[in-house]
This record gives C-alpha cells, sequence and structure tokens, in this order.
C-alpha cells in the first residue's frame, strides 16, 4: 500500500479541511462527501453519478487490517516476490518496450530495473490489477477512521478523474487500497503524475503500458531520483565491523566505509556515501545503500518491501543472486509482537504492535543491542527476547 506525498498542485484543488469527516452513519458520511465533490468542482450532476450506487466494501477492511505478508524477512519476502517466471518475463518485457524505457530514462532519470521490479511486483507486468471497485474501496477507507486523511482526498482525486473522462466509477476496478492500473497509483498520483504515454490523448494506466510506466517514471523522479547513481549493491563487511553504525541512521562515505573493511561484492563500491543495511543480521546478506534507496520508501512504507523491490531491480540489470550467509533464526509473529511491547514500555516508538519488523522496530532493537553490549545490527533474536 502506497501513502504518496501529494503535490502543492493537488492540494490547492482540494478543499480546506477536506479529510476532516470519518465514521458515523454512512447515509450522512456520503452527503457530506457529495457536497465536498461538489466544491471540488464537478457539477452535481456529475457528482450523483461518481457516487451512484456507492457502497461500503467489507473486503476492503479486512484486507486492510491483514497485511500479514510483511513479517516474513527479507530472504522470505524476496523468495516468494522474486521468482523464475518473473525474472524471464522482466527481460522479455524490457526488450518490447525498450524504447519507453529509453525514453524514460532520458526524460526522468529513473532506469528501468527499478520500473520493472515495482511493475512486478505490483501486477506481474500488468497480469493480475485487481479486482476490487476502486471508487467503493476509496469511499470504505475514507469513511473508515484509520487513515481518512490519506483516502477522503483520493476519492476526490478520482472524481476529478472521472470529470476528465479518465475514470469509470462503475467499472474501474484496481488494488483493494484503491490503487489503479499496471504500476498502481492512487488517483492523487495519477493527477499529478500521470502521462499519455501512447498518445492517444487519454492517460489509461491500466491498458496502456506505455501509460503506466511513464507516469511511473515521472512519480519517481518527482520524490527525487538521482539520476546516474545507484540505490543498492551488495557488499561483504569484516567479522569486526562496528554493528552499531550500520542501518539506515548512519551515512558514510565509501572511501570510510572502505577503510572499516568493507567490499563490494563485485567491482569497486560506488562513490559518494551510503548506508550499510543487514536486512537478516550482521551474519545474513549485506548492502550498501545510496540515497535513491530512501525515496523508494515514498512509493511503500515496508522495508522488506522496499529492500527487496531494490534488489529486485539490480537483478534485472544483471547483479547475481544475493548470499544469504548464515544468519540467526529470526522471532515467529508472537514473539516479535512480545518483543515489540518489551520495547515499548522501554519508551521506543515503534509503531503499532504489529508483528512486522519495521524500520523503527530495527530501531529500537539496535539502540536496546548497544545498551546490552550485543552485537548491534538491527536483527531481533530469541536471546535479544530473553534479555529483555
Amino acid at each position: 500500500m502506497r501513502y504518496p506525498v501529494l503535490s502543492l498542485l493537488l492540494a490547492l484543488t482540494l478543499p480546506t479541511g477536506a479529510a476532516a469527516q470519518c465514521g458515523g452513519d454512512f447515509g450522512a458520511f456520503l452527503r457530506d462527501l457529495r457536497a465536498e465533490i461538489v466544491a471540488s468542482g464537478l457539477s452535481p450532476a456529475q457528482a450523483d453519478a461518481f457516487l451512484k450506487d456507492v457502497r461500503q466494501d467489507a473486503r476492503v477492511l479486512k484486507a486492510d487490517r491483514a497485511q500479514g505478508v510483511f513479517r516474513k524477512d527479507f530472504n522470505e519476502f524476496s523468495a516468494a516476490v522474486i521468482s523464475q517466471n518473473r525474472m524471464v518475463n522482466g527481460a522479455k518485457m524490457s526488450t518490447k518496450y525498450d524504447a519507453v524505457f529509453d525514453r524514460i530514462t532520458r526524460d526522468y532519470g529513473v532506469p528501468r530495473g527499478i520500473l520493472l521490479a515495482f511493475w512486478a511486483l505490483e501486477t506481474d507486468y500488468g497480469a493480475v490489477q485487481g479486482d476490487f471497485n476502486t471508487r467503493d474501496a476509496l469511499v470504505t477507507l475514507a469513511h473508515d477512521c484509520r487513515r481518512p486523511d490519506l483516502f477522503r482526498p483520493q476519492v476526490l482525486a478520482a472524481a476529478e478523474l472521472y470529470r476528465r473522462g479518465d475514470f469509470d466509477p462503475a467499472r474501474n476496478l484496481g488494488a483493494w487500497a484503491g490503487e489503479i492500473g499496471q504500476v498502481q497509483m492512487l488517483p492523487a498520483d495519477i493527477l499529478v503524475n500521470g502521462v499519455d504515454g501512447d498518445g492517444d490523448g487519454h492517460v489509461n494506466l491500466k491498458g496502456s503500458a506505455p501509460d503506466a510506466l511513464m507516469s511511473g517514471g515521472k512519480m519517481i523522479a518527482g520524490m527525487g531520483w538521482r539520476r546516474g547513481e545507484p540505490w543498492m549493491q551488495e557488499i561483504t563487511v569484516p567479522d569486526g565491523l562496528d554493528w552499531s553504525k550500520t542501518g539506515l541512521d548512519t551515512t558514510l562515505s565509501t572511501a570510510e566505509w572502505a577503510r572499516m573493511g568493507v567490499r563490494a561484492r563485485e567491482g569497486q563500491l560506488a562513490g559518494g556515501a551510503g548506508s550499510v543495511l543487514l536486512p537478516m543480521g550482521r551474519k545474513g546478506p549485506a548492502f550498501m545503500v545510496y540515497p535513491n534507496f530512501r525515496l523508494l520508501f515514498e512509493w511503500n512504507k515496508s522495508f522488506v518491501y522496499v529492500t527487496t523491490a531494490a534488489y529486485f531491480a539490480t537483478r534485472l540489470e544483471g547483479a547475481p543472486r544475493f548470499t544469504l550467509g548464515s544468519p540467526e533464526a529470526g522471532l515467529s509473529v508472537e514473539q516479535m509482537k512480545a518483543l515489540q511491547t518489551k520495547l515499548a514500555a522501554r519508551g521506543h516508538d515503534v509503531g503499532p504492535i504489529d508483528g512486522i519488523l519495521g524500520a523503527k522496530t530495527r530501531a529500537a532493537v539496535q539502540r536496546e543491542q548497544a545498551r546490552l553490549g550485543l552485537p548491534a545490527d538491527a536483527w531481533p533474536t530469541a536471546a535479544l527476547l530473553k534479555r529483555l
């Protein structure tokens, strides 16, 4: 699920306080929403047509509460989503849309590996785009009070796409969280970054790969992608590395890392500055990640998703499979929840107690490891849980 950063342009098109209402009687909620849609620029007749037969979708709320896939560790998650079939199809799509990818690199500076990885992970290169009614999903999530500030503006954005003739509220299907098309963009993202890549006069992210890929490239460039710079490379690390310096909170020049014994698995470390990422601790795979890696969290907030997508992109551009090493056993979901509870009790901000090893939990683990005199590699183990 993506959390977009709305541009100033979009923000200026939305009524003040557009996300203030949620919950309560659904009929009253819809009447208030209709008034906002009209205030945003649609006629009353258009607003009525957009909302005709709208309904709450219980499947959406169930999916929103059950994102268990992100509880897998990096090795499990990457093995599940990076199949040989996706590697083969990625090469085929790279050839088929070679001119489109060249145009994206020229216009936006985003390499094809990044877009191919997201295209594969989001919809299997357009094959599986979701079967949820997009309007109903967005309205359901806007009415739900968990994240109305995110989804109510998305309803208004979808209404604007409808006004432009690029959205059918009755027939537009997509992901449970309202993302549309082959690279799964939310309506607000489409308004700001939608590109007519095939020149037919419409932005069709569902049926047109050029439209979807060009729009995705523009969005990533708008996040701050640094043209010509790397995002990730596999490394080897010495046994005596100061593990407290690893993780996304510490950035050093690659020359400094090299002096500490960090080496590229193949070739040389890229120039500039980076962070040593150990997704499964000091005994597991190791990567140097660069500023372009960090901005991918604007696409998806999940640590394991972003790390896997970035790694997948390197594979699609010719890098070898990572070396797993011999990482220590991780924690079960219940153990992870118990750990998060203990960390929260010690004053750490770990976010929700959800059993997911996200960035906040990793940072808290690393601080507690350092405090206890353990190798501070941010990888939670049964030994750490016992010590706490």
